[in-house]
């Protein structure tokens, strides 16, 4: 299993982007998962659903299950946040992992990167960022890729991805 990150600042188009190169990756043959990091208190649940009353009630996990789909649902409640290691211990094995947010993660990252967003690149200061898609030229030290380049883009994430024993040593039973 391999894995590259799809990093940014809010706004800048990382999940337009992986809406894109999704479809493209799957038509070449290639399983993809993707791993989200949400900033912001969420909830997958629906209030007043079975499921979000289970939750309410004290359960630690959730799982939700039908014909099409399951989904897993777990109350850190007063447990720290979990690292990108044990989230991705928790993913079926695929053939790659697109990872969107975990700036500081230690893993290959592309930045998508609008100057019309108003924030600073993250490239100059970030040594895991190992390609930029842009609407726009930028000075940076890695490849940089047309926003519009989904082809393009493809190829560098399956060249760029690593494989995840290779970032997260510790995790042994990962397939390369």
């Amino acid at each position: 299993m391999r894995i590259i990150g799809i990093t940014g600042w809010s706004g800048a188009g990382k999940t337009v982007l992986l809406t894109k190169l999704i479809p493209l990756l799957t038509a070449r043959g290639v399983t993809v998962s993707t791993l989200k990091h949400a900033h912001h208190n969420f909830d997958v649940d629906v209030p007043g659903k079975d499921s979000h009353e289970h939750r309410k009630a004290g359960a630690s996990e959730v799982l939700i299950s039908s014909g099409r789909r399951f989904a897993l649902m777990h109350e850190l409640r007063s447990e720290a946040e979990w690292t990108l290691e044990q989230l991705l211990a928790k993913l079926t094995p695929v053939d790659l992992v697109l990872i969107e947010g975990f700036k500081r993660a230690p893993h290959p990252k592309i930045e998508v990167f609008r100057a019309a967003n108003g924030k600073p690149p993250l490239f100059p200061d970030n040594a895991t960022i190992v390609a930029v898609a842009s609407d726009a030229p930028v000075p940076a030290r890695a490849p940089v890729y047309d926003l519009d380049d989904i082809d393009g883009l493809a190829e560098a994430v399956m060249s760029l991805a690593r494989p995840v024993s290779e970032i997260f040593p510790g995790v042994a039973q990962w397939r390369s």
